[in-house]
């Protein structure tokens, strides 16, 4: 057997994996109508995964680490001020690579708990009936559940219980904290704010760089000399000394343990 074998099923057992989180997401949001389709109507149940599986990637992108990885990453580029670099195919692919390596266990768990464990990629997608698939992926949402009430703050939650009540034609009637209507928006939320204040850290040592440099040149008489331009250099050697790259992830990925 060649070295490549190993490898073809590791990476098929990794699209799997994720299709199975894939799939779990966005039944996530589908289940009102699952429910109202019934186990006996197919084509209808068919056209509701279909439907659901278009959303996601974006379910992908606005459940997962993604969001605050890409912000932290796109607020690090405005401090240093190197505009376009490293560009935005960068910033996107370093942050999905981070988020992937975080959700790999939680899609592990999706994995194990759909029933798809043990299954080949391609019994999965050919033999498994559309309604085998809707059952495992219902098991499969409670590591999703898991891991976004762990991430998401009191806060949040109790702010989309408050509005969710506001919102419903009972106001009387109770909203569960652990629901997804709640557990998404404050989730989100959650990162943006996390996201924010870590931005908020980077900021300060460019700002100083900055100040500093624009002084001297004021000192100078040099008003014409843009400090930006001078101060680039600078920002450069205190991240490459400081090992920025290996901080800032490093940060990044212990904040979801």
């Amino acid at each position: 057997m060649t070295p490549l074998a190993p490898r073809l099923r590791a990476l098929v057992t990794t699209l799997a994996t994720w299709a199975g989180l894939a799939l779990a997401l966005a039944l996530a949001l589908a289940e009102p109508a699952l429910a109202q389709s019934g186990p006996q109507a197919n084509p209808i149940t068919l056209i509701v995964v279909l439907g659901a599986l278009s959303l996601a990637p974006f379910l992908l992108i606005m459940l997962t680490s993604f969001v605050k990885i890409s912000v932290v990453l796109s607020i690090l580029r405005n401090a240093i001020g190197t505009q376009q670099i490293p560009p935005n195919q960068v910033v996107t692919g370093l942050a999905f690579v981070l988020t992937i390596f975080i959700m790999i266990p939680t899609a592990r768990e999706v994995y194990r708990e759909a029933g798809l464990e043990g299954q080949g990629s391609t019994k999965i997608f050919s033999e498994r009936s559309v309604q085998s698939l809707l059952e495992g992926a219902k098991e499969g949402r409670e590591p999703i559940r898991r891991f976004l009430d762990k991430h998401a703050h009191d806060r949040e939650r109790l702010l989309f219980v408050e509005l969710a009540q506001k919102l419903s034609e009972d106001p009387t009637r109770a909203v569960d904290i652990r629901s997804f209507q709640v557990l998404i928006p404050a989730f989100v939320l959650s990162e943006l704010k996390e996201a924010f204040q870590i931005g908020f850290i980077l900021f300060i040592p460019f700002l100083i760089i900055d100040m500093v440099v624009a002084n001297i040149l004021l000192a100078l008489g040099m008003m014409m000399l843009s400090p930006t331009t001078i101060s680039l250099p600078f920002k450069l050697l205190l991240f490459v000394l400081v090992d920025g790259w290996f901080h800032l992830v490093e940060s990044l990925v212990l904040g979801y343990l």
